[in-house]
């Protein structure tokens, strides 16, 4: 099914009134992007902290709209929506329908992290080799929501679970997945040996895919998944965050409160430099804080104090 896609540059200020006004006229779609993605000094967005949403300064808002929508009466009426908005920059163009994730996990293969752990598409199977009744195998259908295994900071995790699983800690443990994205580590954990799991992130489609993934990998009645103002309190054995280094850091005092005595937190999401801060802010809680490195990436790990 083919769109009319509308693109208009716009500030971060001005983005809200001008999404509300192409949602009010019929929007199937609205989605942004940084309008200086190319420029060398341009910050990334890696990953929002809980409770945020940051944007850029500048932005290039694009909209979806039924195809055949007429352009010049489109305008109008959004003109209409918001008589103060300046609609004259717009620029409209015709796009083929995608299933970008079907695409996406066409190109996908099976990963294997440490000894065990397997993260495989929902419709592939382990490759040739692979021990099958060994195997900790998550399979996976990620879409819109970050952890897929292939970005390094999800690679560390699921690399220290699996040395967790070899060492026992696992077997028949609670776990936290604070900021499960798409709950791999937390289905990691329960294909590794825990006995149940709670996934936290702060975007709704996070929950939602972490979910749906639970059900694919026949684990729903063992994980729940929770926003942060929603999450009940409680302390874990294991704990295992895929943040940012700036929320673990201000974090850090309600992560620690749910780390049982004895029991073991990773935190990943840090950028090389930045493991330093955390391993302060953590030590007061933590012993034995150790740092990995994967490419430019960190995971910090430690055992709560007693």
């Amino acid at each position: 099914m083919p769109f009319l896609e509308l693109s208009l540059p716009c500030t971060e200020v001005q983005q809200p009134r001008y999404e509300r006004a192409l949602e009010s006229v019929g929007a199937l779609a609205v989605t942004l992007a940084d309008a200086h993605a190319d420029a060398p000094d341009e910050q990334a967005i890696f990953e929002p902290g809980v409770g945020e949403t940051p944007l850029w300064n500048e932005l290039v808002l694009t909209a979806l709209f039924e195809a055949g929508t007429p352009r010049e009466l489109l305008l109008y009426a959004l003109a209409a929506a918001d008589e103060d908005l300046d609609w004259s920059r717009a620029t409209f163009r015709d796009v083929e329908d995608q299933d970008w994730e079907r695409a996406w996990m066409d190109q996908y293969e099976p990963l294997q992290f440490g000894r065990r752990t397997w993260i495989v598409p929902w419709n592939q199977e382990l490759p040739p080799g692979a021990d099958a009744d060994d195997a900790a195998v998550v399979r996976l259908d990620p879409g819109l929501a970050f952890g897929s295994g292939t970005h390094p900071t999800t690679a560390l995790c699921l690399q220290w679970l699996d040395g967790l699983a070899d060492e026992g800690v696992l077997r028949d443990a609670r776990v936290l997945d604070f900021g499960c994205g798409s709950g791999i580590l937390a289905l990691a954990a329960l294909k590794l040996g825990a006995a149940q799991a709670v996934g936290v992130d702060n975007d709704p489609q996070a929950l939602t895919a972490t979910l749906g993934n639970a059900e694919r990998n026949d684990v729903a009645d063992r994980l729940q998944a929770y926003a942060p103002e929603t999450e009940p309190a409680d302390t874990y054995p294991v704990v295992v965050a895929n943040i940012l280094a700036s929320a673990l850091v201000s974090l850090a005092d309600t992560l620690a409160a749910r780390v049982a005595p004895g029991g073991r937190i990773a935190m990943s999401g840090i950028l090389a430099g930045q493991e330093d801060e955390v391993i302060a802010r953590y030590s007061a809680d933590f012993e034995s804080l150790q740092a990995h490195r994967l490419e430019d990436w960190m995971r910090v790990t430690g055992v709560r104090r007693r």
